[in-house]
Order: C-alpha cells, then structure tokens, then sequence
C-alpha cells in the first residue's frame, strides 16, 4: 500500500437550514453507504452549524489513493447544494504535484449562475462593468458570498476604484478570513498607496493562508521582498528572494516568467548585505552562455567582488573579463583596489 501526502483547503455555504441539513444528513449516508467510512474528514470536524457551513481550514494528512478520490468525490457531491465557496485538494510527492481538484458551487441557484457569470466576464478585457452588476447581483442574492466580495473588489480594483476595491475586500475576509486573494488584494492597494508596510503585512497573511502549490504564494514572495527593498531592508528581501529563486516552476506557471529577475535581485541584495560566500556559491549555478548571458558582464563583476572579499585567487582576472565585455562597475572597483 503506498501511502500519499493530501492537502485539503476551503468552504462551502449553503446559505439555508434546509440545505446544510440536507447536506448534513447526506454527508453521513454516503460516507457509510458508497464509501465504506473510507474518508479522511469526520462530520465532527468539517460542519459548523452556525454559520451552515462546511469548512476545511486546512487538511494535511498521509492516505491512499482511494481515500482521496472517495473524500474528493464527497466535497463535489456536497457542492451541488452550496450556494458559496470553494474548496482545492492535492495529491503531492516532495513537492510535485499529483493530482488536483478544484471544487465549487455549479447549480442553476441564482447567485451561484450570477457569481460564475460574474467570474468569466472578469477575465475578459472591456467587460470589467458587465462583471461588476453581475457579481453585485450574486451578493444581492446572497449577501456572505465572500468570493463575489473578493471577485469584485479585484473589478475594482482594475477599474482604479480603490476605496470601493477595498471595502470588498475587507467584507470579504470579514466573513471568511481565510481567502487569500483577498489579502494580496489589499496589498495591491496598500502598494498604490507606498504603503509598503501595510502591504508586507498583508503579503504575510497571504502566505499564511496558501501553501506553497498554489501561484499566489509565490506571487506574494515577490511582492514581499519588492516592498522590503522599498523600504530598504534588503536582509529580509534576500529571504523571499532566495526561496522564490530556487524554486522551480512548472511551464505554465505564470510565476516563472519572473524568475531571472528575481534572481538578478537577489545577486544585487547579497552583494548589498556583503553576503560574500552566498554570493559566490549563487553565481555558480547561473548559465552565463544562456539565460544570463546578457548579464554576463555584472555577474563576473559579481564573482569578481566575491572572490576578492573572500581572498579567492581570480579576481583579477574576471575583473578584466567584465571590464572587456563593457562593466562600468568592474572598472571603478578594479582602480579602486589599485590605488
């Protein structure tokens, strides 16, 4: 038997007594009936009555693969009666993902047709308006839709309409803290605002409540570590710099088309805080004939520095290789140590 590790995360509402009871009792039926017990969550655990719910904070486990499909197939049965929310599910192997379920509220109910509408004209250029009476519509319908808040106040916020934007947001996470987006929401604001502060402080609440498989942990490391450098703390960039520079991203990740920058500001900060050996070490695991090749000149001047402050022979000599290949800097540091 090979045992996987599960993640589990999110909420459904179902917005009536009738429904949540109903969803309650089924719950409990199929558990028992079509799936033998064979479920990693108990009813105990997941159902909060007072706000008809089901909640799954966050789920992390070791389980076979049948107890995952058995426990996935359960959550999407339950959505059919919810009203709100969303829940996601992964399989993982040392950080590779497996398998993923996405999960959410697909019924002809009215604010769940006017939130999905809302959803899909979000995402097309120009129909930002269209977008907005729609998921106005799906809160009007019901008014703890925590994801219309959160989809709205991100309308909003592409329509430059920033109190409003963040009211959403804040009604948001009013109802339900443990959205994500929402945070990075507000840090979005609060970075228009230079308020780098508030922004890091809402980047750590979106870390906080993701995990490291979803974009949006790694889309608020670089947003972190942009804001400590704003503010000039470059030893608490280099951290969220180092983990999102070595990571590596799947090809349709949106996050790796950021990675070579973040790289490059990460030579610069260990360079800044004289992180001498780090710097060294660094430098040897960038391709300097391809990816960095059009960087080629700063990063000799790089190692150049390194090996000098750390009494390595060969600075010399990549002080005058970067200096043929057009290194202003090198050239200053090389009649520096001269004189």
């Amino acid at each position: 038997m090979i045992f996987i590790k599960t993640i589990i995360q999110g909420r459904l509402e179902f917005g009536n007594e009738k429904s949540y009871q109903k969803v309650f009792k089924m719950f409990e039926y199929r558990t028992e009936t079509y799936y033998k017990s064979d479920i990693m969550l108990s009813q105990e655990e997941v159902f909060d009555s007072k706000v008809l719910s089901l909640e799954v904070p966050r789920y992390v486990g070791q389980h076979l693969d049948k107890t995952y499909r058995n426990t996935v197939s359960l959550l999407q049965y339950c959505a059919q009666f919810a009203i709100a929310g969303e829940i996601r599910a992964w399989q993982t192997d040392k950080g590779t993902v497996l398998s993923y379920a996405y999960i959410e509220p697909q019924s002809d109910k009215a604010a769940v047709v006017d939130f999905r509408k809302g959803k899909e004209l979000a995402g097309e250029d120009g129909r930002e308006q269209e977008a907005l009476e729609a998921l106005s519509n799906a809160i009007d319908k019901y008014n703890r839709h925590a994801y219309a808040y959160k989809k709205r106040g991100e309308v909003n916020f592409i329509l430059k309409k920033y109190h409003d934007s963040l009211r959403d947001f804040n009604k948001c996470l009013a109802i339900d803290d443990t959205i994500p987006d929402a945070y990075l929401g507000r840090a979005n604001i609060a970075i228009h605002n230079k308020d780098y502060q508030e922004a890091i402080t809402n980047l750590e609440f979106t870390l906080k409540k993701s995990i490291a498989l979803q974009s949006i942990y790694w889309k608020a490391r670089r947003m972190k570590a942009a804001c400590h450098l704003e503010l000039d703390q470059p030893e608490l960039a280099a951290f969220d710099l180092k983990l999102y520079a070595n990571k590596k991203f799947a090809p349709d990740n949106p996050n790796g088309k950021y990675t070579k920058q973040v790289k490059l500001q990460y030579l610069e900060v260990l360079a800044d805080t004289e992180k001498w050996q780090d710097l060294f070490d660094f430098i040897a695991t960038l391709d300097l004939e391809g990816e960095f090749a059009d960087q080629e000149p700063d990063i000799i001047y790089f190692r150049a520095l390194a090996r000098h402050k750390l009494g390595k022979k060969g600075h010399l000599k990549d002080l005058k290789a970067a200096i043929k290949l057009g290194s202003e800097r090198a050239e200053a540091y090389l009649k520096f140590i001269k004189s």
